[in-house]
């Protein structure tokens, strides 16, 4: 049996099944940004298991790190929202969300992402503005710009990241 080169082996996979392991990340998630995180995570745990890979029906063996990552994902995230009865809380008051200094801290941080948003480059502002100002999902941004929907959700993560190290850079300066 010949020796596997982990590095060249590992470049025929993502090469060859990108597009597949995708497509069953999506498919299992329903979350586009998840589904290319999940797909990273089976092409890494694919690279860390190559040792042990007996080299038989390599599709079926990286499709199964797949959907194996897909369940623990949703498991995860089931337990992260699982319901509780209310009956373990004790009562909390009713806050009012009116309360100025509240209204005062809402209304800066969205001025606040707002300016932040205007900053960004075409096309990714309006996108930005769109998205999380205005709170339009990405079929309604594609449906009223006529673009296709993979694009429009491209431009929202690009457009997030933006913000993020905008306003990153921000904290750092301060």
């Amino acid at each position: 049996m010949e020796k596997i080169d982990p590095n060249n082996k590992i470049i025929e996979l993502v090469t060859k099944y990108q597009n597949l392991i995708f497509s069953i990340c999506l498919k299992l998630t329903g979350d586009y940004f998840v589904a290319e995180d999940i797909s990273q995570d089976t092409f890494l745990a694919a690279f860390e298991k190559l040792h042990s890979f007996d080299g038989n029906n390599e599709k079926a063996w990286i499709s199964r790190i797949a959907s194996n990552k897909c369940i623990d994902y949703l498991k995860a995230a089931e337990r992260r929202c699982s319901p509780v009865e209310e009956e373990n809380f004790p009562e909390q008051p009713a806050q009012d969300s009116n309360e100025p200094l509240q209204e005062y801290l809402n209304t800066e941080v969205l001025n606040d992402l707002e300016k932040k948003c205007n900053e960004l480059p075409e096309p990714y502002r309006v996108i930005a503005i769109e998205h999380y100002l205005r709170g339009h999902t990405a079929r309604e941004i594609s449906d009223s710009y006529g673009k296709s929907i993979k694009t429009i959700q491209t431009q929202i993560y690009r457009a997030r990241n933006m913000l993020k190290s905008s306003i990153r850079k921000e904290d750092l300066l301060v």
